[in-house]
């Protein structure tokens, strides 16, 4: 005798589940265990190492998969790819207390390190450790979230910090070479974007090294690119402008 299964249902295992709730009704989707995280931080691209299966479920423990005019309605498509992502990033990962206060901690960790890495104390130069952060943001109270990148939120954590200790992000250190036509003018330009001009050279053309902060190297680039039309150079002399050894309270 055959066991008769329902064509809607979809039996899986090892799963975690992410969540919505869209036009008053429930929707989940049926995603690889640590890979929901991956895909949040932008390490994860492919969405089929993340998805165990590209059906979307009104309940996924008992294999339930929702109705097509269902998500047609709540999502304005029935396309079943573009729903998972929808729900991939604006949705809930279903985790037990324990699991999710161990990611929880692992984030905290990494954003600690992540500061670390790119902050030094102003006054010296110097890098501080990632115990030395982490206890500043237990200090400051800082509360993870679960669905933002460890990178994002490190930047926040920064500008917290600034608040109650001597934390910035390392300049980068660059040389700028500028043609003799356009210099003067570009350098008003550029005054704004520069922390510290180390040095300046003025021959043929005009030869900066500069000290930067990374969040304007973008822009530095860009203007001395279509500015010169492709005269003008930057060049990267170190990503961190740091001294030896560590900052101690």
């Amino acid at each position: 005798m055959s066991i008769f299964t329902p064509t809607n249902q979809i039996r899986l295992t090892n799963v975690a589940v992410v969540r919505i709730k869209k036009g008053g009704k429930r929707f989940e989707i049926a995603c690889y265990k640590n890979s929901v995280i991956s895909w949040r931080a932008g390490a994860e691209k492919d969405l089929d190492e993340v998805l165990q299966t590209h059906s979307v479920f009104v309940n996924v423990s008992k294999g339930q998969v929702a109705k097509k005019d269902d998500l047609t309605k709540s999502f304005g498509t029935d396309d079943l790819t573009e729903i998972c992502k929808e729900i991939l990033t604006k949705g809930e990962l279903q985790v037990s207390d324990k699991e999710r206060h161990s990611q929880l901690e692992t984030m905290f960790r990494d954003i600690a390190s992540i500061v670390a890495e790119k902050c030094v104390n102003p006054e010296t130069k110097r890098p501080y450790t990632v115990s030395l952060i982490e206890r500043a943001m237990k200090d400051i109270h800082y509360s993870v979230k679960a669905n933002k990148s460890t990178k994002q939120q490190a930047l926040e954590v920064i500008r917290q910090l600034k608040e109650s200790m001597e934390i910035q992000r390392a300049h980068m250190r660059l040389r700028l070479v500028l043609p003799a036509k356009e210099a003067k003018r570009l350098k008003e330009k550029l005054k704004p974007l520069l922390q510290v001009v180390e040095s300046e050279d003025f021959d043929e053309q005009l030869e900066m090294v500069v000290l930067v902060d990374p969040g304007c190297f973008r822009e530095i680039d860009e203007l001395i690119r279509c500015e010169t039309k492709g005269r003008g150079s930057l060049e990267v002399l170190n990503l961190k402008d740091v001294e030896e050894g560590e900052e101690k309270f």
